[in-house]
Formats: C-alpha cells, structure tokens, sequence
C-alpha cells in the first residue's frame, strides 16, 4: 500500500492577511517540510495543493501572485500539483483519480487551516476509503470570530471578543471531531520516527 502526503494551501496568500499575526503556528512550513522530506525518503507520494479564488481580487486570486508555497517549500519534478476552487481537496481537483492511480491506502494531512481545508479533505478522504491521518501540528489556524459576530473586524477586536473561538480551542475541537471517526491524529515526530 502507497502512502501520500497531502500538503494543502501552505501558500503565501494567508500571510497577506492581517490575520496571520495570530495563526497558531507561523512556522508551520517548516513543520510540513519535515513531512516532505520524510515522506520522500520514504518513496511516498507528495501532493501539492493550493487554494485559488479566480476573479476575486483578493488574495487568493492568482492573479495577484500570492498563491504560491511559502518559503521552504517546493515540488520535486513528478509531485502532482492541484489547484482547488473549494474547501476540501478532491471536489474541484483530480485528487481521488492521482491517489487511486498510484495505489494509495493511506493519506496524511497537513497544511493550513486545520479546521477548515484540511478537516475537510480528512472526511472526504475517510468518506472515499482512505486510511487518513491528520498531522495536526502540521496544521495551522487563527481565531474564528462568533458565527453572529462581524468577521472584518480588526483582528484585536476579534481576539478580545469572548465569543471567538482561539486557536487551541480550534485545534482541539477538529481533534475530538475527527478522531476514531475519521483520522487517526499524530504528529510530525512521531510520523518521522516511523
């Protein structure tokens, strides 16, 4: 059985929000560079996966430049690369088709953000038979404002209102939501020491 790794939206158009001054891990690239490299000596498949809003002008629109991987990070000749107009990573791509292709049983996430892209192709994944695990510190996230709160206000307000959600608060709950029903969740040491 072929295992993948899935690298979702570690792209620059998130560090162009005011918003990545309070993502829950400005160095997540790094921790995802650890699963490529692992995953490559491994001989497994590496997925590369990046969010685009075409015709949008904001920053996830390609055409202002900002989807492309953040620094560190860089397909080898070979690793399929997927543009995706939705959440999860197989709607709007040939994800399914490339991993079944290839023999994939297992799949591992990471990327950015936990709770939303990389939740979401965690289910889709588990939902089409893969085997998922969810790298969660190789995912990152921000505060989520009040689902009745406005969610253009400045990131302070957002912090000090007592209805957002925090990111560890985010993180935990994509934990208790995904496992045993979805993802097994690890971490890169422990992905790395196997």
């Amino acid at each position: 059985m072929q295992n993948a790794l899935i690298v979702i939206d570690v792209q620059e158009s998130f560090r162009q929000r005011p918003n990545w001054a309070v993502t829950s891990d400005p160095d997540v690239a790094q921790k995802v560079a650890r699963l490529v490299d692992h995953a490559r000596a491994a001989g497994d498949l590496v997925v590369w996966v990046l969010h685009h809003e075409p015709g949008t002008g904001n920053v996830f629109d390609p055409a202002l430049g900002y989807c492309t991987y953040i620094e560190g990070l860089e397909p080898e000749a070979g690793e399929p690369e997927l543009a995706k107009t939705s959440h999860n990573a197989f709607t709007t791509t040939n994800l399914h088709q490339i991993l079944t292709q290839r023999g994939v049983g297992l799949v591992r996430i990471s990327g950015i953000r936990t709770e939303q892209c990389c939740e979401t192709t965690a289910r889709v994944a588990s939902d089409l038979g893969f085997d998922v695990e969810f790298v969660i510190d190789a995912t990152a996230t921000h505060p989520i404002p009040h689902w009745q709160g406005d969610y253009d206000r400045p990131v302070e307000e957002i912090l000090a209102d007592p209805l957002t959600l925090q990111t560890a608060d985010v993180i935990a709950r994509t934990e208790y939501a995904l496992a045993g029903r979805f993802a097994t969740i690890v971490t890169v040491d422990e992905v790395t020491a196997r």
